[in-house]
């Protein structure tokens, strides 16, 4: 474990770095979850408040799995950090699996066990659960693009 990694992202040197990923995360999952609406029924069957209020809900539920997945990788593969020399490589590569992970199981558990949402027809659909492939291409596009935009 790498409780040092951890703190250093936490510290004041390190907190700028995790804000704006988490910052750009947050843009970038609104603007994935509005582009992948059509493909949930809520789309045809919600009201337009209710479409707004699942993208918005979503999305904060993304920044929150982005900061569990960070911090987890943190803690668990993390390299430390030092002022002006980020080595993001290990520790993003991590927080890419452990969300992709979770949303493997989050999708599985609400789409097939709960049945709090459904996929059109339209949704290409992965074996053996039956999960989305576009929520699970966005936890492998938008954390490494958001790891990217920044670090600069």
């Amino acid at each position: 474990m790498s409780r040092a990694a951890a703190k250093y992202a936490l510290s004041e040197d390190g907190r700028p770095i995790v804000l704006r990923y988490l910052a750009i995360s947050a843009g970038l999952n609104f603007a994935w979850e509005i582009a992948q609406l059509p493909l949930y029924t809520i789309w045809r069957t919600g009201s337009p408040g209710e479409i707004l209020f699942a993208a918005v809900h979503c999305t904060l539920g993304d920044v929150l799995i982005a900061a569990g997945s960070l911090l987890l990788a943190l803690l668990l593969v993390g390299s430390p950090w030092r002022r002006g020399q980020v080595k993001l490589g290990r520790t993003a590569y991590a927080a890419v699996l452990l969300g992709l992970a979770y949303t493997l199981f989050s999708e599985w558990i609400n789409v097939s066990v709960r049945g709090s949402w459904a996929y059109v027809p339209a949704m290409p659909l992965l074996p053996p659960l039956g999960t989305g492939l576009a929520p699970l291409l966005q936890w492998l596009v938008v954390p490494p693009l958001g790891f990217a935009l920044a670090r600069r």
